[in-house]
Parts: C-alpha cells; structure tokens; sequence
C-alpha cells in the first residue's frame, strides 16, 4: 500500500534513517524538522499519515496534534517519544494520537506500525451505517448488532458505544477518558469506574476466557484497546 507519509522528526539522522526505510517500503516520504513546519505541511499538503515526533523545536508535537485536532483534523498520527513519562502518551491519546512509539525503536517496527495503520483507513461514508470487523468481532452501527464469530451478543448500548468506537480503530489505545466521550448522551451518569465495569461485562460477552482476555485486552498505564488478531 503505498501512501504519502510526513516525518516531523528534529533529528536529521534518524529523518533521514525513516525515510530511507519508508520509501523502501513504497511510500512517499516528506521530512521536516521542526513543528511549525509540521503543522503548515499538514495543513498545505495533508498527508496519508504523520510521524510527529514529541521533541521539537517552535512547537512540540503536542501542540502539533493539537492544532490538527481543531482544525478537525482526520490525519492518522503515529508518535515518537524518548520520554518514559506516561503523562506525555495519555497526553498525545487524549489529543488523538492513534499510535505511539518510544524510542529507542526499530525502524522496521515503524513501518509494521505504519503498515497497520494505513490499512485502518475507510472511504468516507455515514458512520451509521458502518460495519466493523476486529478478528472475530463484527460490529454493525446501522442495525446496533454486534456478532462474535458469528454468534449475536447483547449489549447495552453503552457497551454498544464503547464497543463500536473501539472496533473502528483496532489496535489504537483509548483512555478511559476518550471511551467516556463516547458515553455521553447515552449514560449521563457514566463516570471512569463505570468504562471499567463496561469493559469487564463485554469481555464475559465476547471473551472466551474472560479471565484471559485476548480481544479486548488492557494497556497498563493507560487504557484499553481492541486487537484484530486476538
């Protein structure tokens, strides 16, 4: 699959590094070096996705995504980060940010990531009418019917909402906090606790060992996610 891929990465060394591997790959590859000039490249040629790297000069890739996130933004971002502090990844998912890696990386684990990601994107169509397939899960917003390997499994419908947002990106982390956003209007008393004991009621329902979740499975320090080869 090839895409345009925009590097924002200040060390010159490792952009030139990711680039070689990208284009090795069949993409098309733009480096910058700073986030300003990052954001203005998004914004006047918006790329198929966007390594931000957190570390910049002008504007940090926080503010970056940030930015793009305002202008509603619906560009993948992939970022890197030298920082352990989990503050800084819950910060960047919070914003949107669909991946992450920490560095130091392997380049090739870069472009299986990339690779991933890429294949997440769907033509534009209504949401409501979108059906979702993670591994043996499939998830169709139109008829609010979830089927696991092709058995039909009851939700609620915050679990429906949770399940739903979760399947339409596989493998992204979501925060408790972003999985509460999708909760609302439909629970109005819905707090994190009760994301927790969301999850933990759809794992019995499309878990095979709910004790072992392979499907639904937690990222420790930050959230959930949802895998596509459980």
């Amino acid at each position: 699959m090839c895409a345009h891929v925009l590097v924002a990465e200040d060390d010159q060394r490792q952009a030139e590094l990711l680039r070689q591997y990208l284009r090795a790959a069949g993409h098309q590859v733009t480096v910058v070096h700073d986030g300003r000039s990052a954001l203005a490249q998004s914004r006047r040629q918006p790329p198929d996705l966007l390594i931000l790297d957190l570390m910049m000069p002008h504007l940090d890739g926080l503010e970056v995504c940030r930015a793009l996130r305002r202008d509603d933004s619906g560009l993948m971002v992939l970022m890197l980060t030298a920082r352990a502090d989990e503050d800084d990844l819950l910060t960047g998912l919070e914003l949107g940010a669909d991946d992450y890696l920490t560095k130091p990386y392997s380049p090739r684990e870069l472009v299986a990531r990339v690779r991933t990601l890429l294949r997440r994107r769907r033509p534009s169509r209504d949401k409501d009418d979108e059906v979702y397939v993670a591994g043996p899960l499939t998830v169709d917003a139109g008829r609010h019917r979830v089927e696991v390997a092709g058995t039909v499994v009851d939700c609620t419908p915050g679990e429906f909402a949770i399940l739903a947002a979760m399947a339409a990106r596989p493998e992204r982390v979501f925060t408790r906090t972003q999985l509460l956003d999708h909760t609302r209007g439909i629970e109005r008393s819905s707090t994190v606790r009760t994301i927790d004991m969301h999850v933990s009621n759809l794992r019995r329902k499309i878990e095979p060992d709910p004790r072992r979740p392979a499907l639904l499975v937690t990222v420790y320090g930050l959230g959930y996610k949802l895998t596509g080869e459980p």
